[in-house]
């Protein structure tokens, strides 16, 4: 099959961007869509062309590293689906797909398709972690779960940190990450003892890196590989409420 590719190119964040065609021709519908942006730019090189950058890792859908918006999509059309595990065939022959980066302030351009998306690192450093001693590794049965606990902390923990859900946002929003990551450790016995300081920790970090705030469209929910649920987001705010009034308390208590 053969296929037009429309490519963001763009020197750094300071430069003016603008979108490049390429033709791709005699691709296998079975290639990754990575896969296809590897001819193409084998392609190029071999002309004596600069390849086009764009971010990738483990291309089986774990790391969240190729974060690309594919025909205006966050990893494309294919729902539940990283940019690595889409499928050409999915595309029609002789198709037009434009690929882009993420946009959002909080994650600004390196070059062409890759951006920085230290501000999702840093949001983990500010509490997305136990650091109190909680000893050796139990065994499975010596610290009852709820199974329903168990199954909302895992299906928070699955968010493999892309910021597809920040680039499907209209205010560039990163409740759905942050609640995730609070979330997944605020449901477990270890993770509460800090649960307080790390999701007052957290949200203020999350308002420094300049992310927006939610407003429930929910395209976040939509965009997400891992189909983290926004479900997360309003136990966020719940547990962010009940924090800022013990945090307040205490300070008043304090000054009393």
């Amino acid at each position: 099959m053969n296929v037009t590719v429309k490519m963001w190119r763009q020197k750094d964040a300071a430069s003016k961007g603008h979108f490049e065609t390429c033709e791709v021709k005699d691709i296998s519908p079975d290639m990754s869509l990575l896969e296809m942006l590897d001819v193409m730019n084998e392609t190029r090189m071999k002309r004596g062309e600069e390849p086009i950058a764009f971010d990738h890792d483990c291309r089986e859908g774990i790391c969240g590293t190729c974060s690309l918006v594919i025909d205006g999509v966050p990893h494309g059309r294919d729902h539940g689906t990283t940019t690595c595990q889409l499928h050409m065939r999915l595309f029609k022959d002789g198709a037009t797909i434009t690929v882009e980066p993420f946009r959002s302030a909080a994650f600004p351009i390196v070059r062409d398709c890759v951006i920085d998306r230290g501000a999702l690192d840093r949001l983990i450093q500010a509490g997305g972690y136990v650091s109190v001693n909680t000893g050796a590794a139990p065994d499975a049965a010596v610290t009852p779960v709820p199974k329903d606990e168990a199954d909302r902390a895992f299906d928070a923990a699955a968010c493999i940190g892309c910021g597809a859900c920040v680039a499907a946002c209209p205010n560039a929003s990163a409740m759905l990450f942050t609640s995730a990551k609070v979330g997944h450790l605020a449901s477990l016995p270890q993770g509460r003892v800090e649960a307080d300081r790390r999701v007052l920790s957290m949200v203020k970090q999350m308002d420094k890196e300049g992310f927006g705030n939610c407003t429930n469209v929910r395209a976040c929910e939509a965009a997400c590989p891992k189909n983290i649920s926004t479900r997360n987001i309003a136990q966020m705010n719940r547990h962010y409420l009940k924090a800022t009034l013990l945090h307040a308390e205490k300070v008043y208590g304090a000054n009393d």
